[in-house]
């Protein structure tokens, strides 16, 4: 986990003076204060990357600091624990977080966090407004306070698939040609992801209270294509269980939900590929649209569906 999360190409402190690396951190990653220990001289570490509105930070103090802030204002703070260990004190509890474990800090959360000699951190930074836009895109109902994450501890094997995530946007965030609309798409699916994985104070369009009829969950998938639906989720947007749901599309369409609904992402790019009126700047635009991340695997499977490559349609609308 620790070697895919910014490797040393982000590198902008090594052995640095812990003040220094508090300065630049004040900077670009969000305002706090710093306490050393009286005895010692720690010698801190940073990487850090800029990725469309968020910001990628790897950090260590190499002492036992204390950092702490009234409130983080107009962004959240998801800080992994990738090595030692890192106190947590908030609202009259306190957490020891261990490797591989996650720590959500809202905008309005005071910050109060002692680093081990040895903790090492990667911190992401998303600001407000990104998961206002997520939410307002999907007509998901948040309190005019804003959104909240109502739980704030979480262990990374509980959110499936989320580190690969990470690790993909790191990756993305160090390629050698940026581009800003690619990075913009993978925050948002960030935002999307931790909304749909975590505990919020967020009400998410639902099916309906009582179990609902295969027709209304076609049309659920079909206005939300471009979102991240797993079974699962799909299931309890209708309120029933994943094996009844795996049952209702056995007996209809003789598939599984994740394969309906991949093929209905794929008919739905491909539309957009062969209409010349609607705007499409690359094939890799539109794949991340609809949450295909691993371009290869998209192209394989366009090809298997359509017997062509998504670009070979794209050309022909232009003939």
């Amino acid at each position: 986990m620790d070697s895919r999360l910014l490797s040393e190409r982000s590198r902008v402190f090594e052995r640095a003076d812990p003040y220094a690396v508090s300065g630049y951190v004040n900077q670009h990653v969000g305002s706090h204060c710093i306490r050393l220990p009286a005895a010692g001289h720690p010698e801190a570490s940073l990487n850090h990357r800029k990725f469309a509105n968020l910001d990628l930070c790897r950090i260590s103090y190499g002492g036992a600091v204390r950092v702490t802030s009234p409130a983080l204002e107009t962004i959240y703070h998801l800080q992994i624990l990738i090595s030692g260990h890192c106190l947590w004190r908030g609202h009259k509890q306190e957490h020891y977080l261990a490797p591989g474990e996650l720590l959500l800090i809202n905008p309005d959360d005071p910050v109060d966090l002692t680093y081990s000699d040895d903790c090492e951190k990667f911190i992401l930074k998303m600001p407000t407004t990104l998961m206002e836009s997520i939410c307002d895109e999907q007509r998901w109902q948040r309190p005019s306070p804003g959104v909240r994450f109502v739980q704030n501890n979480y262990r990374l094997d509980e959110l499936e698939g989320f580190v690969n995530l990470l690790a993909m946007v790191c990756q993305e965030a160090e390629a050698t040609d940026a581009l800003p609309r690619v990075q913009e798409h993978y925050a948002q699916i960030v935002a999307s992801k931790m909304l749909s994985l975590m505990k919020t104070n967020v009400s998410r369009e639902s099916l309906g209270c009582q179990e609902a009829s295969f027709e209304r969950i076609l049309a659920y998938i079909e206005h939300n294509l471009k979102q991240d639906i797993s079974g699962e989720f799909l299931a309890r947007q209708a309120s029933m269980s994943l094996r009844s749901l795996y049952g209702l599309f056995e007996r209809h369409l003789g598939t599984t939900p994740k394969h309906y609904i991949r093929q209905k992402k794929l008919e739905r790019i491909r539309a957009a590929l062969a209409d010349p009126s609607c705007n499409v700047r690359s094939v890799t635009e539109l794949a991340l649209d609809y949450g295909f991340l691993h371009l290869g695997r998209f192209s394989e499977s366009y090809k298997s569906l359509f017997g062509e490559l998504p670009s070979d349609t794209l050309k022909r609308r232009s003939l």
